[in-house]
């Protein structure tokens, strides 16, 4: 049901269907429960197994080093998978893979179990010890989320890299951690092709002196031969040969890390957030179960690679913690057509579906064609992550996707936030492009420059007021980096989320779009120091400044502003009988050093570029001149 308020915003309403099947009744009175975070979050710990209960719900004594659940003990891995062994789940499908040439991998509760545990062993047998880093450089296939839990059962902390990264993505990210072992592949699928993945590896061990041990997995099928890996390096179906398929968890304190997860920020150098065990635990299966109605009979699929926050959260830990089927595919959208993604819900009976708004936009561009050929009658409720939904996809995935009875889930959070933390549930009044109001146990306001709460309809900054169990506990070696850039702009202790934002009159949450200086290309975060300094790496740069420009697909492409070395111009062959011109050369090199997700979109040659007196780039005043606004405050730009 649709009709349009006073403010003339679309309201939609649930329908009948939607409230009888839902667990929450009243979502008011859920989110009132919540403001007493730690009794709420206490009451959502109960639905685990711990092998000690905690001391403490939320230490907050060393502000903004907070400790949720200290004192307990537990271990993820065991509540994922172990648990449901001794029950009714033991044979119920814990993982579907398909990849985009109709291969079917299915792996039972026991099966994944038992997969697990040989991983384990022999990580073990390696010399994997608790607090140890391994790196998995994977494709989304049932050997990534295997090696993944297999670390959280022996306390291991992994660090995925999305596969999709270049060499010198996973020299950083390797370097920074110190990893002993890496875990890749021979390669993976994409639009037809296989990309090859042992090559990225081969040329990025040649910089990564902490790596004793290469695991690959013969996924596509291109190695056959002992012969073709090297000295330290070994297939993963011989590591795992001759492993038993028993394995004690490690006994885990509730703030032992878990993962390190690299995200990019407004500096160059990506940082590595830190999650811990317990709080993010409980924090993700209880944002999952309310957000979207977790039932035993639902089928889930979250199209989030591992390789990011959505991946870990809601394609991995969340489902297995709740004793979900989840579905993991291995190809793009649109291969072999753009139906496969509605063929594989029609085919399986896919009950809940999570994508990004860059993803629908891609879709859309096909038309309805190809939507209309399925029957997506299974579907009961969908979602959208990644980024702010316009309201045009929006009511495309509505009305193609749902019909028009499936309500969307628009979900805020980050990869530093673990969870969900601004999202409406099944049954709420939903406002297209609103993520609606905070969670329960969440608190959240938007507030000035010096902190001060905002009344509504006023454009301020995104801040989470208290503390929330999922969240970051630090970056990796860079305590000043996380202290600077997320909790001293704003005094008290909360939380800088880096977005714009207003509230309105039914306290419904829009947010506005980033206040600082990352991009957001087709989901992912990458930093504009991080892109610049790619350009600058080459001989004929002499220095550059990027801002995002909006794109109806990607939601933002880069734009870069280059000041070029004497006797260079984007249009000149780069070398003497070169055919690529310096411009194609730009893109090639930027490609390599950060991977497909750097999307360039427009090079222009400038003489100079707007800095501070101090000489700092003012990306803003080069973004307002981009799309026509405002110049605003430009007395520190810096005088002819």
């Amino acid at each position: 049901m649709v009709n349009i308020n006073s403010n003339n915003q679309r309201l939609f309403h649930p329908n009948d269907e939607v409230k009888q099947r839902s667990d929450i009744k009243d979502w008011d009175l859920e989110i009132e429960k919540g403001k007493d975070i730690e009794k709420y979050w206490a009451q959502e710990a109960e639905q685990f197994d711990w092998f000690k209960k905690w001391d403490s719900i939320l230490d907050e004594s060393n502000k903004p080093y907070y400790k949720w659940f200290d004192g307990g003990q537990i271990n993820l891995a065991y509540n994922a998978v172990d648990r449901w062994i001794e029950t009714g789940k033991r044979n119920k499908i814990a993982i579907l893979y398909i990849n985009e040439r109709g291969k079917e991998v299915k792996l039972t509760y026991y099966e994944l179990y038992r997969e697990v545990n040989k991983v384990a062993n022999a990580l073990l047998n390696l010399g994997i010890k608790k607090g140890d880093s391994v790196s998995m450089y994977l494709p989304m296939c049932p050997e990534l989320i295997i090696s993944m839990i297999a670390c959280t059962k022996i306390g291991a902390v992994h660090s995925t890299i999305f596969s999709g990264l270049s060499s010198v993505a996973v020299v950083e990210r390797v370097n920074d951690i110190k990893s002993k072992i890496i875990i890749t592949a021979d390669g993976t699928y994409r639009r037809g092709k296989i990309i090859n993945l042992k090559s990225v590896i081969d040329e990025a061990m040649l910089q990564c002196p902490t790596v004793q041990t290469v695991v690959l997995v013969n996924h596509t099928g291109r190695y056959n031969d002992v012969a073709d890996l090297r000295g330290n390096e070994i297939f993963y179906d011989r590591l795992i040969e001759g492993e038993t398929d028993s394995c004690d968890c490690e006994v885990m304190e509730s703030e032992d890390p878990l993962f390190i997860l690299y995200t990019s920020g407004s500096t160059g150098k990506p940082k590595g957030v830190i999650h811990t065990t317990a709080g993010y635990m409980v924090g993700i299966a209880t944002t999952f179960k309310n957000v979207f109605d977790i039932h035993d009979d639902d089928l889930w699929w979250s199209t989030g690679d591992a390789g990011w926050i959505t991946g870990h959260s809601y394609t991995v830990y969340a489902p297995l913690l709740l004793g979900t089927t989840t579905l993991i595919y291995e190809g793009a959208p649109d291969f072999p057509d753009p139906g496969i993604w509605w063929k594989i819900i029609e085919k399986y009976g896919v009950t809940k579906f999570y994508t990004a708004p860059t993803a629908i936009r891609h879709l859309m561009r096909f038309g309805k064609k190809y939507s209309k050929l399925y029957n997506l009658d299974s579907l009961k409720i969908l979602g959208s992550v990644g980024e702010a939904i316009n309201f045009e996809a929006w009511k495309w995935m509505y009305e193609e996707i749902g019909k028009g009875k499936t309500p969307i889930m628009d979900t805020w959070w980050q990869t530093e936030t673990g969870m969900h933390m601004i999202s409406p549930i099944p049954i709420a009044d939903l406002k297209p492009g609103s993520a609606t109001k905070p969670l329960p146990g969440v608190q959240i306001a938007i507030v000035d420059e010096e902190g001060k709460e905002l009344p509504p309809n006023k454009k301020g900054y995104l801040a989470i007021t208290k503390p929330w169990p999922a969240m970051f506990r630090g970056l990796h070696n860079d305590d000043e980096r996380f202290i600077n850039v997320y909790w001293e702009e704003f005094p008290g202790g909360i939380y800088r989320a880096g977005d714009m934002a207003e509230i309105d009159e039914d306290g419904y949450i829009w947010i506005q779009g980033r206040s600082d200086d990352v991009l957001k290309i087709a989901g992912h975060r990458i930093g504009a120091t991080e892109v610049e300094s790619a350009f600058n790496s080459h001989p004929a740069v002499n220095e550059t400044a990027v801002i995002g420009k909006e794109d109806p697909v990607k939601g933002q492409l880069i734009k870069a502003f280059l000041i070029l070395n004497e006797g260079y111009n984007l249009d000149m062959p780069f070398k003497e009988g070169n055919r690529f011109l310096l411009r194609e050369e730009l893109k090639r090199h930027v490609r390599h050093a950060l991977g497909p997700v750097a999307v360039l979109g427009e090079m222009v040659q400038v003489d100079k570029l707007p800095k501070t007196k101090s000489g700092k780039i003012m990306r803003r005043v080069l973004k307002a001149q981009e799309e026509g606004e405002d110049l605003g405050d430009i007395s520190t730009l810096e005088s002819d």
